[in-house]
């Protein structure tokens, strides 16, 4: 092979998120030399946006509480969460997630990685809902400084252009850095774990279609780009229509506190000793700070009466018949929720929330006024909320006029002051397509082979496996990783 010693490792991974972290781990762990090349400025990924759960039987947090779980039931209750989809779950990579996911979730907590939880969340027969504390930057964390220990040599800013092939094997990777191309060889396996491609218009809309591809993606740097490297050489992507999502979800605060929170592990285990220890209302506003920023505006205001409003001041949309696709022919690809003073009140208390995170806590309108001021606009009339929100103030006026006179079935209109609007909205989306892998990770050729010295993890490898449900993504990020990891650092070089 050409290139010089240090242009050379056993395991190349492509991708410094959860799963290409946790892969370089576990290849370090078994004595392998690793190279990690990620295209951003900082390692994290994807996973450093995530809610931050894992779902997983056989935790110790399970045990301590008196849980006995097991994969075989883990396995059962996934099912449960699929509905239609699950004639389409590859069950075979579902059976390898279950019965991995808790060695994964062991190795973390090795780490240093602290949990609240388990959480209960239906239809899992137990709680299986393992929450990171204080927030998902432990995860990168954790990784990153694990696979620093081990020696791992991670190359930041370092993108990928074109995969090397070698008398049918893939033997190493080619990079662009600072407009000059390099080669990058691996003895044993090239492992791609680059994220979805949600921030890919084109294969959105190859895929999934053009409704999808107009929807924002949460992370702007997921690209597809390991996808289009495998597919240069013969792979194929499964489940490509799927998405989670379009999603209507608040715009992200500029001042996010919860995640400005260091993540370190004595302030985990602070809060989570105050989690456990401390009354409720005492720690609810905390718990507010994070539910108030990551989570979707429920169907319920709608059917309730609440209107989605564009920039310029008209409703474009049945709210309960799909708005999520709608938005994003909107302009500046946004609208606001408009309510009234009795919905205002309505969606103050129990059980009529803002959002939720299932098994933690609900988030009503006090919340959003007290925690997302960015967002919260309240205004005694109409064109002095138009005036905050900044839209046409007559359009406004006649929207609201127009809509009064036929309100939703059911409810009166909004005809009580004052009137309040939450947002801008915008529609996030996720890609749930990856490249089609064996149970060992390795990434499969049209005709179902392997192509050898390639292996994928995390949502690049996603395989067909059907991810419903809290916690499961990041399990098949972490734990995809470590398999993939295992088989490429053993693979028999010729």
């Amino acid at each position: 092979m050409a290139g010089v010693a240090e242009d050379i490792a056993d395991v190349i991974v492509v991708g410094a998120g959860g799963s290409g972290l946790f892969a370089a781990i576990e290849a370090a762990e078994m004595g392998r030399k690793v190279l990690v090349l990620e295209k951003n400025p900082a390692p994290g990924g994807m996973t450093v946006w995530s809610v931050g759960s894992i779902s997983s039987s056989a935790s110790p947090m399970q045990m301590a509480v008196g849980i006995t779980d097991t994969p075989a039931a883990h396995f059962e209750d996934m099912a449960l969460f699929h509905g239609p989809l699950l004639s389409r779950d590859n069950p075979e990579l579902r059976k390898v997630l279950v019965e991995n996911v808790p060695e994964t979730l062991r190795k973390l907590l090795d780490m240093g990685v602290v949990f609240f939880g388990p959480m209960p969340e239906p239809p899992h027969r137990v709680p299986r809902m393992h929450n990171v504390l204080p927030n998902s930057r432990a995860y990168g964390r954790a990784l990153y400084r694990r696979a620093r220990q081990l020696g791992v040599d991670v190359r930041l800013s370092h993108s990928v252009s074109s995969l090397i092939l070698k008398d049918g094997r893939v033997v190493g990777v080619e990079v662009a850095k600072d407009g000059l191309n390099r080669s990058f060889y691996a003895r044993r396996g090239v492992i791609l774990a680059g994220g979805d491609f949600s921030a890919n218009p084109e294969m959105k809309e190859r895929y999934a279609g053009p409704e999808i591809a107009l929807a924002d993606a949460l992370v702007k740097t997921s690209t597809g780009d390991a996808h289009r490297l495998a597919l240069a050489v013969g792979a194929e992507i499964v489940n490509g229509d799927l998405v989670a999502g379009p999603q209507l979800r608040f715009v992200p605060p500029k001042v996010n506190l919860m995640k400005m929170l260091p993540p370190s592990r004595p302030i985990a285990l602070l809060m989570k000793w105050a989690m456990a220890k401390l009354p409720a209302w005492l720690i609810r506003p905390f718990i507010m700070m994070f539910l108030t920023t990551v989570l979707e505006p429920q169907r319920k205001l709608y059917e309730s009466g609440a209107l989605l409003i564009n920039k310029d001041g008209l409703r474009f949309s049945d709210e309960c018949d799909k708005p999520q696709f709608s938005v994003p022919l909107q302009p500046n690809k946004e609208a606001f929720i408009v309510l009234d003073g009795r919905l205002a009140k309505m969606f103050s208390s129990w059980p009529h929330y803002i959002s939720t995170a299932p098994g933690v806590a609900y988030a009503y309108i006090p919340d959003y006024r007290r925690n997302r001021k960015d967002i919260y606009h309240q205004a005694n009339t109409i064109r002095g909320l138009a005036a905050k929100i900044g839209i046409p103030a007559d359009a406004f006026e006649n929207t609201i006029a127009h809509y009064n006179r036929s309100p939703r079935q059911g409810t009166p209109g909004l005809l009580k002051p004052p009137y309040v609007a939450l947002g801008p909205v915008r529609s996030w989306v996720l890609t749930e397509g990856g490249l089609k892998v064996s149970t060992a990770m390795e990434v499969l050729s049209n005709d179902g082979t392997p192509i050898p010295g390639l292996y994928a993890a995390g949502a690049t490898g996603q395989g067909g496996i059907i991810l419903e449900g809290h916690g499961h993504h990041l399990g098949w990020a972490f734990t995809s990783g470590r398999l993939a990891a295992r088989s490429a650092a053993l693979y028999e070089v010729s």
